[in-house]
């Protein structure tokens, strides 16, 4: 299992390289939340992705 240092150490050696590399996130579009791998939408207080399975860590 990584340590906060190995994370912070792989996440420079992504930056340095043009990786983005900040963790996903709903997509908010008007009154839905839009899922960032699939673009399915869903209510605001959905926790995962009905069409896909995707949820935020």
């Amino acid at each position: 299992m990584a340590t906060a240092n190995e994370n912070d150490i792989f996440d420079e050696f992504l930056h340095e390289r043009g990786h983005d590399h900040e963790e996903a996130s709903w997509e908010e579009d008007y009154n839905k939340k839009r899922c960032p791998d699939c673009g399915g939408l869903h209510d605001l207080d959905a926790a995962t992705c009905s069409v896909c399975g995707w949820r935020p860590n």
